[in-house]
């Protein structure tokens, strides 16, 4: 029976997937089968923490607007800051409302008592 050569198609198939596991450390940038899981498990996580981190990112902007809000008046908080944002119809987003509430503080009391009259 005469040699048969395999082709490099499965060979080619296995470099791509090392050079996404290239940086894992040990058995799993090493070994094919667990690279492959590794790459599912690494994927999933980043799908994952997508969602997460838009969470993460509006909690910290509440808890900075919430903070700079009660510093200023002892009456006055996040919710109710919110609720007549809306009232007076201004589109103002939470991450526009914490960075000007953190370079600006003078700007954000501004909009504040405006809200407030």
């Amino acid at each position: 029976m005469t040699r048969v050569r395999r082709g490099y198609i499965a060979r080619r198939r296995r470099t791509k997937i090392r050079l996404f596991a290239s940086t894992f450390r040990g058995a799993h940038s090493r070994l094919t089968r667990t690279i492959t899981q590794q790459k599912i498990r690494a994927l999933v996580s980043t799908h994952r923490d997508r969602g997460r981190k838009k969470r993460d990112f509006r909690r910290l902007w509440i808890t900075r607007i919430n903070a700079i809000i009660r510093g200023g008046r002892v009456s006055y908080n996040y919710c109710r800051l919110i609720h007549d944002l809306y009232k007076r119809q201004l589109i103002l987003n939470r991450k526009i409302l914490a960075q000007i509430a953190i370079s600006n503080r003078n700007c954000f009391y501004m909009i504040s008592n405006e809200i407030i009259k």
